[in-house]
């Protein structure tokens, strides 16, 4: 979903190991110029689809 909402992304961006989720958000939060705040916002607003 967020791929088709954010062209830039890649399949590369939503990688991650287990405990290190935190570069998986900073890489977000980076690509798309938000804060974590604007993500963790964002991600509810998807669930609700």
């Amino acid at each position: 979903m967020l791929k088709r909402r954010f062209s830039i992304l890649t399949d590369e961006d939503f990688e991650f190991e287990l405990g290190h989720e935190e570069r998986m958000l900073d890489r977000l939060s980076g690509k798309l110029k938000k804060t974590r705040t604007e993500l963790k916002k964002l991600f509810a607003e998807l669930q609700t689809y």
